[in-house]
C-alpha cells in the first residue's frame, strides 16, 4: 500500500502501520464531507483510534443525530469517488497561525500555540479540505476502499470539562469490505451482549439519576457478586493472604504523604470534617500501608500478603460513564505485599500464577504488558530502574511473553498488566502488578532484618479482577447472561406442566432448596412455552426442570438447557450433576 509522507515523498507502508493510515485518512475525508455540509464547522483532534477513528467538530447550534450520519457518509462516497490527490505541504509557524485563521479553525490555532516555536508544521490538502497533520495519509482518496460512520458522543476540547462540548463523529475503516463486514456483525453480537441490556433484562443492577455513575445491585446481581467474592477470598486464603479492611474516608495529609494528592486529586472527591480536609478513597494502598506500619515486623515475617475488597471512589466525567464499565465507585480486590528485595521474583511470578489461575477459571486468554517509568512520576532514577528490572526478570523467569508501554507506569513504579481477551475477541486490562519503592520511603516503612538493621520493604500493589463490578459486566457480555452454573442467579428453574404434578414437582423443588441449589418453582398458570422461553432467554436460566403427568408417573424429570437440548433424569441423579457442577464452579 502507498503512502505519502510530509516531506512529499511516496513509499511501501508498512504492514503493521497500513491500518493505522487507512483510519487516519479517513478522518480527513470525514472532516471534508462535514465541513462540505456545514460550512460554519471548525475542527479540533481527528485521530485514528484502535477500533476506528473519530474527529471532534464544533457546529456552533447545530444538534446532529444518528439519522444525519448517512447523510454524511454519502458525502464522504463522493469525495472517494472523486479520486483526490492528496498533498502535503509544510509551513513556518507564522504562515500556519495565518492559514489557519483564514479558514477560521480557532481550535488548530490553539493547538499550533502549544507546540514548538521553531518547529514547521506540516499539512495536508485533498481538494477543497486543508488539514494541519503529520501524516503518513493515502495518496489519493479512491483507495480509501472500507468505512463506516458508527455513532456520535460528546467530547471537551482537551478533555477539560472547563472547555465546550464538542460533537465527535465515530467511524471505523478497513482494508476490504469483508474485513468491515466482519467487523459489523461482530459490532451487531456485541450490541446483542450488552451487559446494560442483559442486566436489566436479568434484575441484575440499576443506575438512578440521583447518583449517576453509581451503581446499584439488585438481588439477582448480589449473588453474582458474593460468588465472586466467594471465590477470592478461597484463593486468597490458600495463597497465604490476610483480609483486611480499611477506612474509606481518611485526612487529606496521608493522601499528600503517599503523592495522591499531588498527581491525582482531580479525581478525588474530598470532605470537610472537624474544620479539616478529608478524602473518599480512589485507592486502597495508603491504608494498607497503614495496617503495615501499624507495629514492628521482623524479616521473618515478610513477605506479608494483605488483601482487601475496597469500595473506591473516582471522578470520572459523566460524559464517560458507560454501565458498569465506567463508573465512580466500585469494588477493588486489593492486595499490598510487603517483601524483601530478594524476594521481588518469587512474589511477582506468584501473583501471576494466581491471575491466571483467574482468568483460566472463566477461559480468558490473556496477553501482558510491561509499562514503565510515565513523566508525572515520583522516585529516584535508580529505584525505578530497580522496579523495572524487579519485573522483567519475573517475566523472563517465568518465560511470559510480554510487550513494553513506554511511560504509562503508575506514578509510584512500574506495572504488569493483564489485557484478557473476551469470546469477541475484544481486550479488557483488568489484573495489574505494580512494583512499588517509593510509597514505602514515603511513609518511612521499615522491617528489622537479620542484622538487626532497618532497611526498607519493597511493596507490590496488585489486583486480578481489577474492579468486581466492571469485571461483572465484562463476564455478562463474555457468557451472554448465560453465567457457569456456580455463577448462575438462579441455577434451576421448576416448570409445571399441569397442576396434577403441582405436589411432585414441590418435593423435587424442597430437594433442591435444601442442597443450596438457587432455585424456583414456577406454578403459574402459563403456557408451558411461554415459562420455558422466558427462563430460557430472558432469565438465561442453566437447567430447566420440566414436569408433567409423565414425570410424575415415572418419577424422573425432564432437564432442558440453555442450548435446549433436553434429557431425562432421576431428581437423585440431576442433583448429583449440578452439585458436582457447582461444587467444582464449572
Amino acid at each position: 500500500m502507498k503512502v505519502i509522507y510530509n516531506d512529499g515523498n511516496v513509499g511501501e507502508c508498512p504492514k503493521e502501520e497500513e491500518l493505522h493510515v487507512i483510519r487516519h485518512t479517513a478522518a480527513h475525508v470525514l472532516a471534508q464531507a462535514v465541513k462540505r455540509l456545514y460550512p460554519h464547522a471548525s475542527f479540533a483532534y481527528g485521530p485514528a483510534t484502535e477500533k476506528g477513528f473519530y474527529y471532534d467538530v464544533d457546529l456552533g447550534d447545530t444538534k446532529l443525530s444518528d439519522a444525519d450520519l448517512p447523510a454524511i457518509e454519502q458525502e464522504m462516497r463522493e469525495i472517494v469517488k472523486a479520486n483526490l490527490p492528496i498533498k502535503p505541504f509544510i509551513l513556518s509557524r507564522a504562515d500556519a497561525l495565518k492559514l489557519m485563521e483564514e479558514r477560521h479553525e480557532p481550535y488548530k490555532v490553539e493547538h499550533i500555540a502549544d507546540l514548538d516555536e521553531n518547529e514547521p508544521l506540516s499539512f495536508y490538502e485533498q481538494g477543497e479540505y486543508i488539514d494541519m497533520c503529520v501524516g503518513p495519509h493515502l495518496t489519493y482518496t479512491k483507495t480509501l476502499k472500507a468505512f463506516k460512520l458508527t455513532g456520535l458522543s460528546g467530547a471537551y476540547w482537551k478533555n477539560d470539562n472547563k472547555n465546550k462540548m464538542l460533537t465527535r463523529i465515530n467511524g471505523t475503516a478497513f482494508a476490504s469490505s469483508k474485513e468491515l463486514e466482519d467487523f459489523l456483525k461482530l459490532q451487531e453480537e456485541a450490541e446483542r451482549r450488552d451487559h446494560r441490556k442483559i442486566g436489566k433484562e436479568m434484575k441484575l443492577f440499576m443506575f438512578e439519576d440521583v447518583g449517576p455513575g453509581f451503581p446499584f445491585f439488585l438481588p439477582n446481581g448480589m449473588v453474582i457478586k458474593n460468588a465472586l467474592i466467594e471465590y477470592w477470598r478461597e484463593l486468597h486464603v490458600a495463597n497465604g493472604y490476610q483480609e483486611i479492611s480499611t477506612p474509606l474516608i481518611m485526612n487529606r495529609c496521608l493522601w499528600e504523604t503517599s503523592g495522591h494528592w499531588d498527581h491525582y486529586k482531580e479525581n478525588m472527591y474530598a470532605t470537610r470534617i472537624d474544620d479539616e480536609d478529608y478524602c473518599i478513597k480512589p485507592m486502597n494502598c495508603p491504608g494498607g500501608v497503614m495496617v503495615y506500619a501499624n507495629e514492628p515486623h521482623s524479616y521473618r515475617e515478610l513477605p506479608m500478603r494483605l488483601a482487601e475488597l475496597g469500595i473506591v471512589h473516582r471522578h470520572e466525567l459523566k460524559g464517560v460513564l458507560h454501565g458498569l464499565f465506567r463508573v465512580r465507585s466500585f469494588t477493588q480486590d486489593d492486595a499490598h505485599i510487603f517483601m524483601r528485595q530478594d524476594q521481588i521474583a518469587e512474589e511477582i511470578s506468584a501473583v501471576i500464577r494466581l491471575i491466571d489461575q483467574v482468568y483460566s477459571k472463566f477461559g480468558f486468554e490473556y496477553a501482558l504488558e510491561l509499562s514503565t517509568r510515565p513523566e508525572d512520576s515520583m522516585g529516584s532514577d535508580e529505584d525505578w530502574e530497580a522496579a523495572t528490572n524487579g519485573l522483567v526478570n519475573a517475566l523472563e523467569q517465568l518465560n511470559l511473553p510480554y510487550t513494553i508501554n513506554e511511560g504509562d507506569g503508575a506514578f509510584y513504579g512500574p506495572k504488569i498488566d493483564f489485557h484478557l481477551r473476551d469470546c469477541l475477541g475484544r481486550t479488557w486490562q483488568c489484573g495489574t502488578i505494580q512494583l512499588d519503592f517509593q510509597m514505602p520511603i514515603n511513609f518511612n516503612l521499615s522491617y528489622v532484618d537479620e542484622n538487626d538493621e532497618r532497611p526498607r520493604p519493597i511493596m507490590i500493589h496488585r489486583v486480578c479482577f481489577g474492579s468486581i463490578e466492571r469485571f461483572i459486566g465484562i463476564l455478562t457480555e463474555h457468557f451472554a447472561g448465560k453465567f457457569p452454573v456456580w455463577l448462575a442467579p438462579m441455577q434451576a428453574k421448576i416448570l409445571l406442566v399441569s397442576k396434577k404434578s403441582e405436589e411432585y414437582a414441590a418435593e423435587v423443588y424442597q430437594m433442591l432448596k435444601d442442597a443450596k441449589v438457587r432455585c424456583e418453582l414456577d406454578n403459574r398458570n402459563e403456557k408451558i412455552g411461554y415459562m420455558i422461553r422466558q427462563a430460557q432467554y430472558t432469565e438465561r436460566v442453566p437447567y430447566m426442570i420440566i414436569i408433567g403427568e409423565k414425570e410424575l408417573e415415572t418419577k424422573t424429570i425432564s432437564i432442558r438447557t440453555r442450548d435446549s437440548k433436553t434429557v431425562s433424569m432421576t431428581p437423585d441423579e440431576f442433583l448429583t450433576k449440578i452439585a458436582a457442577e457447582i461444587a467444582n464452579r464449572d
